[in-house]
This record gives C-alpha cells, structure tokens and sequence, in this order.
C-alpha cells in the first residue's frame, strides 16, 4: 500500500527509508514535468510573437501528432490557412514555402504538449500501480492531468478567436486564460514537488513579515504576469518604448480614456503597459523588502540561497523587460521575457515553501 506521510514518525526505520526512495522519486518527475512545461511557455511565445499560432487551423489530438507527409497534404493545409484573416491581412504572397517556416514552429508548440500529457500520465498509472504515491496525493495529481487536458482545449479556444472576420491574432482575454492555466499548472506541480522534498518546514520560527513579504511577492509576480499577458495580447509593447516615462508622462496621457473605466485595464495600450510597469516595479520592492528582512536574521540563515536566487531573478527580468520595450519587442528578447517571469515565480515559491507554516497534526 502506498505509504502516507502523516504516519511516517510512526513507521519501522525500513519503510522511512522506503518512504523517503519513493518521495524523492515521485518528485523528481514531477519536476521534469515542470520543466517541460517551462519549455512549453517558451514555446508558446514564440509561437505568438511569430504570430505562427494561426498556421494550422485543425484541432486533431490523434492525428496531428504527424506533420504532413506529402506535398499534398501541405497544399491543403495551406490552402486552410488562406482562408483565414492573417494570411489575407499579414501574409499574402509568402507562399507555401513561408507557410512551412511558421507551420513547425506550432506543430512542435502542440507536440510538446501532447509529450507534456504522455509524460505525466505513464508515471503517473506506474507510480499508482506501484504503491509509490501517497494515497493523500492521487486526487490531486488526477485534477492536474484533467487541468492539463483542459488547457489543450482552451489553446484550441484560444486559436480559433484567430480565424473570426477582420482578426490578424488571438483574443488577448483567451490568451491570459490559456497563459494563466498554464501557470497555475506549473506552480501545482512544482509545490507538490516541493512538498514531497520537504514534508515539513525546517523552519519553525519564521519572523511574520519574512513570510508576509514572501506571500506578496508571489502575488505581485502573479498580477504582473496576467498584466503581461494583455500587453502581449494587445501588442501594447509596441508603443511607448521609452523608460521610464512613457510619451514624456510618468503616467501616460490617455490612461483611461475607455468607458467603462475597467476597459482601459485589459484594452487600453497606454494603461495596459503602464500597469504592467508598475506591477513589475512594486514586484522588485517587495522583493527587495522580503531581501532585506531575510537577511537581517540570523536565525533563518538557511534561507538566504532562496533569497539570493529570488532577488538575482528579479533584477534580471526587470532589466529584461526594460530592454524588450526598449528594443521594441524582437522576438528573441520577448520570449526569454516570458521565461524569466516564469523563473521568478519559481524562485518566489520556493521561497515561500520554505517559509509556510508547518501543518496542523
């Protein structure tokens, strides 16, 4: 039988022993699987800054895991494609030989999904067959392989507001939803990773406000990453790209100029981009605040490697934001962007894992 945590003081050296093999392995592959999903984010960047997500316009779970093998197959394929707005607005004329550079790059976005779900469920019926998972976690890595299937078909959801008359790209209220899902996947595995590493806090006397500053600073990461996925949506890194001041205003003239007010926050480009600024600047203060209050006491010294790599993240995105916008978006500055938002809600919730209290018996 599966050996549960909660027993584990209780149990003969041996099956300690056994508890700690399983756990450990149970959690490293649940941290490839986190960062497969890293590479997937990465990959659906560049998929939309290519503005490839459009290229296949079928949604088929089974069949399109093999690209097209005849010259027939890619004759119709992209004969779908210019049907749609893109190609008649963007794209006329790059024929069948441009369609095939931006057609691989979402087919591989769409493999590594489906490589992504093989990944997760073969272990997973292994481990379960086996007895190595903790009877408390099978629930819970079920919902994550169902959310995981769901967010297959919310990418598709998310390709198909592309085709609708007059749209050149995605709906960017669908692509915060796919990102966001994407995201709340990752951290689900990655904290119960973590969790099977470390059962219990090592720490039992955290100072309030170290753990206060931990708690913020993840949700400040989390807000700046949906507000970064309406300047994607949006395109709204394409203007201003000065800092700090934006068309020579602290905050941009025309900040709300939709009605209602709410519009300007995910439709607006002045107010979506200055949210976005602001997010990430009060993210690096309260990142540099929870720095302060680590490293002022001595008795959570074993924490300071976590701060040190959270703080180290931070600068580094910060200063890469700054440059994608000063550089107006080039592809490459963009998608190394997006992976180092998701690298600094790493560092963020692995700080605040080690922090957490400790579970009520």
């Amino acid at each position: 039988m599966p050996f549960d945590v909660r027993d584990f003081d209780d149990a003969p050296p041996g099956e300690r022993a056994a508890s700690r093999r399983n756990r450990r392995l149970v959690a490293t592959w649940l941290l490839v699987v986190a960062g497969m999903i890293l590479v997937m984010i990465g990959l659906g960047g560049a998929t939309r800054l290519t503005g490839s997500g459009l290229s296949i316009m079928e949604w088929a779970p089974l069949s399109g895991a093999l690209p097209p093998m005849s010259e027939a197959e890619w004759r119709r394929l992209f004969a779908l494609y210019q049907q749609i707005p893109q190609y008649a607005l963007v794209n006329e004329g790059f024929g069948l030989a441009g369609f095939k550079q931006i057609f691989w790059l979402e087919w591989t976005h769409r493999l590594w999904g489906r490589l992504i779900g093989l990944a997760f469920l073969v272990p997973l019926i292994v481990f379960w067959a086996t007895g190595r998972i903790e009877r408390r976690l099978i629930p819970r890595l079920g919902l994550l392989f169902l959310l995981g299937g769901l967010q297959g078909a919310v990418g598709w959801f998310m390709v198909a507001s592309g085709f609708f008359p007059d749209s050149t790209a995605v709906s960017a209220y669908r692509l915060v939803v796919h990102l966001v899902l994407a995201l709340a996947l990752y951290a689900a595995i990655l904290w119960t990773a973590l969790g099977l590493l470390a059962p219990r806090p090592a720490l039992t006397d955290v100072p309030p406000r170290l753990r206060l500053g931990a708690g913020l600073t993840v949700g400040l990461v989390s807000l700046t990453i949906v507000a970064g996925g309406f300047v994607a949506g949006i395109h709204a890194g394409l203007d201003y790209n000065t800092f700090p001041l934006m068309g020579g205003h602290l905050v941009p003239e025309g900040y709300a100029r939709l009605t209602p007010f709410l519009r300007n926050l995910t439709e607006n480009v002045p107010a979506v981009q200055f949210d976005h600024r602001l997010l990430a600047t009060l993210t690096a203060l309260a990142a540099i605040g929870t720095l302060v209050a680590g490293f002022a006491d001595r008795a959570v010294a074993s924490l300071r490697p976590r701060l040190a790599v959270l703080g180290c993240a931070v600068a580094a995105q910060y200063a890469l934001g700054v440059a994608t916008l000063l550089n107006v978006v080039p592809v490459g500055l963009a998608t190394a962007h997006q992976v180092g938002a998701t690298l600094v809600l790493t560092a963020a919730l692995v700080l605040l894992h080690g922090v957490r209290r400790a579970p009520r018996p």
